[in-house]
């Protein structure tokens, strides 16, 4: 089996993990940071709760997809946690490979859907 192949077995991938992995594209992140970014990238459908960002974050790591990224953020405080600087986040090229399969995907399926115009039964 090929790695594409090994990747595409792991898809389709969920909406909240879809949006978390999307969130670091352009540059590592801190939790808070995320949370928002996935809201206005869902357009509000997406709305993570601490739990549900921090569970998706530590699956990710543990699936090697994303990394804890050294940045001038972890120096700042957060004001919920005033004596913890605050953990950001990058994504992993298997990451980036995984993600690209997934909009890969995702685009497969617009087209396929795009060629059946509406009402057509057959």
């Amino acid at each position: 089996m090929t790695l594409q192949a090994d990747i595409e077995a792991l898809l389709p991938l969920t909406e909240p993990t879809f949006f978390v992995m999307l969130s670091l594209v352009p540059e590592p992140k801190h939790g808070y940071a995320i949370m928002k970014d996935v809201r206005r990238l869902s357009r509000d459908r997406v709305l993570l709760s601490t739990g549900t960002l921090y569970g998706a974050l530590k699956r990710l790591l543990e699936q090697g997809w994303i990394e804890r990224a050294d940045t001038p953020d972890q120096a700042a405080v957060s004001t919920n946690t005033p004596h913890r600087p605050r953990q950001a986040y990058a994504l992993t090229r298997l990451g980036q490979r995984v993600l690209d399969a997934e909009i890969g995907r995702l685009n497969m399926l617009v087209a396929v859907a795009r060629l059946r115009p509406a009402g057509d039964p057959a």
